[in-house]
């Protein structure tokens, strides 16, 4: 073991110094973070209210919006407070927290996808029996399903990062993340990188294989089908397919971030692509989903209506 200090912050060294262009930053992330929750909470506040919403898609489209404003405080608040602050530097246990709040955040977004791919898998491939399959018991377990795995094998990351001694302080960040953490790290970090491909493993597993097992079947059936049915399954997978790939680059761009060298890239670049995916998705999410499905576009003329009439 290399000689260790026991340090009791984490420095956000990617802040920098921006000089007086911080208030403008601060400006553009506190338009962003009010526009993410005003969104969102519109639409899970729509699909609440309203009865005729009140089906399997959009239930689940409620957990995609709820699990998107708990992802957005993990980054929001503290992105502000440190771009106006002079000091960077983080607690230890506030870094384990907002690594802990992010990662499942990341991980319930993709099992509430796959969640959603199974819900139009059975709507497009099994619509007889769609209302037996999809029953309110099975709804309510696959969301209570999606964040307790979540929450479960993040509990195991953060538990295992704990133990380890650190030889360094420093993140090249503007928040915390588990696999520099983990770089900093002198003591031995075998039972992280194992517990790391083991979840990772386990996950592809559980969701990806799912995912595309989905959409192979119905690619399947819309090759068989008529162009009205072939249009209806367009129609609802599109807006899926779109937020699928949206927050997987977000994902991707953390991931070739951590694992290869990107000091070619400029500052201002590298941290854009690295908050794509806990502000992108949350963003694009409710404005694509309250554009482009015209029950939900119609439940918030109608709600909204009613709200400005009274």
């Amino acid at each position: 073991m290399e000689n260790s200090t026991h340090f009791k912050v984490f420095r956000l060294a990617a802040y920098g110094d921006i000089g007086q262009l911080k208030y403008f930053y601060f400006a553009v992330v506190t338009v962003l973070y009010f526009v993410i929750i005003l969104a969102n909470a519109l639409l899970i506040g729509v699909i609440c209210i309203e009865r005729s919403l009140h089906e399997p898609m959009y239930l689940f489209l409620c957990a995609l919006f709820v699990n998107q404003l708990y992802g957005s405080t993990g980054l929001f608040p503290a992105l502000m407070f440190y771009l106006l602050s002079d000091t960077h530097d983080i607690s230890l246990l506030y870094c384990y927290l907002q690594i802990y709040v992010l990662y499942t955040y990341a991980i319930t977004e993709f099992n509430n996808l796959s969640v959603m791919s199974y819900d139009r898998y059975i709507s497009i491939c099994y619509p007889l029996q769609y209302n037996n399959i999809m029953t309110p018991k099975i709804i309510s377990g696959l969301i209570l399903l999606s964040w307790l795995y979540s929450f479960f094998l993040n509990a195991i990351v953060i538990s295992l990062s704990l133990r380890l001694q650190f030889c360094g302080n420093i993140l090249d960040r503007v928040y915390c993340d588990n696999y520099s953490v983990v770089k900093l790290a002198c003591s031995n970090t075998t039972l992280n990188n194992i517990w790391g491909l083991v979840g990772t493993v386990v996950y592809i597993y559980c969701t990806i294989f799912p995912t595309i097992y989905s959409y192979v079947r119905i690619l399947q059936v819309c090759l068989k089908s008529s162009k009205e049915t072939k249009q209806k399954a367009f129609n609802t997978c599109m807006p899926h397919i779109a937020s699928l790939l949206n927050f997987s680059s977000g994902c991707l761009f953390v991931i070739l971030q951590g694992r290869y060298e990107t000091a070619h890239l400029p500052p201002i670049l590298r941290t854009i692509l690295f908050v794509y995916f806990p502000i992108c998705p949350p963003l694009f999410n409710p404005l694509m989903y309250g554009i482009r499905m015209v029950n939900i576009r119609q439940a918030c003329k109608k709600v909204l209506g009613r709200y400005t009439k009274t």
